[in-house]
């Protein structure tokens, strides 16, 4: 699949090389993880998602220590216990052991809560930066921007052709917008009351 994907990019590509011979095709490249990790928000939002993971995690690990007790409990009575009554005990660890499980796919599959809250906390994050990405792609008439940090494999790039820094520029511009708007917002409200 990844090998189809890179042979269709390289073909579009070589498509769109053709028919922008005129005046050149303009292609530039940013580097996300580089933007991401100097994003306060992003970080803060990051935090929380890593902190609310160890959680998720030392719960299902809590649970497998009650599961290993039960299982640990049954064996050294088994001896002392009827053959229904074992049954019955082995069929309470089949149901705690398939709660774990439950447990496991609901917090970490693929539509679980750590997906949930990935998507909560860091795509709005995620999709200013391409918004300002895209803005910047027309304002300078780039017809392709990669990301270098993705599965796409950038062989060699020109540092010249890397706008991850004006991305950057952009959001914390942005950023420092919102906050004075916001101080602007706090001393309003204080003259008023």
């Amino acid at each position: 699949m990844r090998l189809f994907s890179s042979f269709l990019l390289i073909l579009s590509l070589l498509l769109s090389l053709s028919s922008h011979a005129q005046r050149g095709t303009r292609v530039g490249y940013i580097d996300m993880d580089q933007i991401l990790q100097n994003i306060d928000e992003y970080q803060k939002a990051s935090l929380l998602l890593d902190k609310k993971i160890e959680e998720w995690k030392k719960e299902i690990e809590i649970k497998k220590i009650e599961l290993k007790q039960l299982q640990d409990q049954l064996q050294a009575e088994r001896i002392l216990l009827t053959p229904e009554l074992i049954a019955d005990r082995e069929l309470e660890i089949k149901d705690f052991a398939e709660e774990v499980v439950s447990l496991q796919e609901k917090r970490f599959g693929p539509r679980g809560d750590r997906m949930v809250q990935r998507n909560r906390l860091l795509k709005p994050i995620q999709d200013q930066v391409l918004t300002i990405v895209r803005n910047i792609a027309k304002e300078r008439k780039y017809d392709y921007i990669f990301n270098r940090s993705a599965e796409v494999v950038m062989l060699y790039s020109s540092k010249n052709y890397d706008i991850s820094d004006l991305v950057l520029k952009r959001i914390n511009a942005q950023q420092k917008m919102k906050a004075r708007k916001e101080k602007l917002k706090a001393i309003r409200n204080k003259i008023d009351n």
